[in-house]
């Protein structure tokens, strides 16, 4: 590992980030940067194979990618300590490809406490300067950036048992549970980091589903944080994906973040239902039997966001968002996620009103664009796979084998 360097009066933070830092008595610093390289290894990679067979989590993939940016986070921190800040903001983590190796890099801004003479790295946070005022101005205390992460795959095994039950119109049970499960564990994992560092919450959660090795990784960040009026919630952290902005509202008015939760269904329109909507979709109208399944499946994930929710004690569930994902074969996921609040005496932000500077969006001034060499697939949107598209099925391979014989049917009737 070489030396430690500090690259001092440049920094990432924008003048919006500048003004908010300057009241919260904060000042900008340096960039600091870690990262860590990784490769699998052979023997890894036969074990990873075998778990994706088997399906639900694989452990090796799942402690290879935490282990490689826990590492960049660690050395991220170590070139803070060196700058002599009191914290870092805006940490952020991402993993690059490098051939058969994996870069995983982290990058954040220190900041100082104003005119301090001696300063000692305090905290470390997914929140840039203008969301760290949000949770200052709610009462939070940044403790320290959190991860959790579970890579995992529908397996052999899933695929069996889902490919019979899809044969049949309704829910695939199997899918559904496995895709439940996992997606609670990185909540999970993310709560028992907090917990470590003797936080009461975990605020400002960033969810994303990305395809790796083979399977998909669900990883979830956020700051660990402690609030002097969640003392009762020290052996069960709350967690919130609210953003920032959207918390002080809540806050504001009463209402305090203490759930994360989430609602998962997993459904196939049946062969007998997909052979149905094909003829349905050759003439003009409602294709009802696509309508009333879909329907049903955003009831059924909407009704377990509900439950997880009163589980908790909550009394609202608040920016509910449904995402929708093809996963093949026939088979649809509908992914409910949303915060769980519930209503809290005296509880309130220390301003009655949130300054601009706090809010305002920094507009990109540099664009490069680069050239179009296929269609680009985000997984942030709805309606992209949150399991690689080649986990489709043998539904998909049937229905198009039942369309071709049709066309050739109808070929043949009309020359005749």
């Amino acid at each position: 590992m070489s030396n430690v360097r500090s690259h001092s009066h440049v920094t990432n933070l924008s003048g919006n980030e500048i003004y908010c830092l300057k009241k919260l008595s904060l000042s900008p610093g340096n960039i600091c940067i870690g990262n860590s390289v990784f490769a699998l290894g052979i023997l890894g990679s036969l074990t990873a194979g075998l778990n994706i067979l088997f399906g639900g989590e694989i452990p090796d993939v799942t402690s290879l990618i935490h282990d490689g940016r826990i590492n960049a986070i660690n050395r991220m921190l170590e070139e803070a300590k060196a700058s002599g800040g009191t914290g870092v903001t805006g940490v952020t983590t991402e993993l690059i490809s490098h051939g058969s190796n994996i870069e995983f890099l982290s990058i954040g801004s220190v900041v100082h406490v104003a005119d301090a003479a001696n300063e000692t790295l305090s905290f470390s946070t997914s929140a840039d300067a203008q969301e760290l005022y949000c949770q200052a101005d709610c009462g939070f205390k940044p403790v320290q950036y959190v991860i959790g992460n579970v890579a995992y795959s529908i397996g052999l095994g899933g695929n069996i048992f889902g490919f019979l039950r899809s044969l049949g119109r309704g829910e695939v049970k199997e899918y559904s549970e496995i895709f439940d499960r996992t997606r609670h564990l990185a909540l999970e994992r993310i709560t028992r980091e907090a917990r470590q560092c003797k936080a009461n919450a975990v605020i400002g959660i960033n969810t994303t589903i990305t395809p790796l090795m083979g399977a998909q990784e669900m990883l979830m960040l956020g700051t660990a944080s402690s609030h002097p009026a969640l003392a009762e919630y020290a052996t069960q952290p709350i967690t919130s994906d609210m953003t920032n902005e959207e918390m002080w509202n809540m806050i504001n008015i009463g209402y305090m973040p203490i759930r994360l939760v989430m609602g998962v269904s997993v459904y196939s329109l049946g062969i007998v239902g997909g052979i149905k909507s094909i003829f349905k979709s050759m003439v003009r109208g409602e294709v009802d039997v696509l309508t009333s399944l879909l329907y049903e499946a955003r009831e059924k994930a909407l009704d377990r966001i509900q439950a997880d929710a009163q589980r908790y004690g909550a009394d609202e569930v608040v920016g509910v968002k449904i995402h929708v994902y093809e996963l093949g074969g026939g088979l649809i996921e509908f992914l409910a996620i949303g915060t769980a609040v519930k209503k809290m005496d005296g509880i309130t932000t220390r301003t009655p009103v949130l300054i601009p500077q706090a809010i305002i969006r920094d507009r990109d001034t540099f664009f490069d664009k680069k050239p179009q060499t296929g269609q680009a697939v985000s997984l942030t949107e709805s309606g992209k796979s949150s399991a690689a598209a080649t986990q489709g099925g043998p539904i998909a391979i049937a229905i198009g084998i039942i369309m071709f014989l049709f066309y050739v049917f109808m070929f043949v009737l009309k020359h005749r």
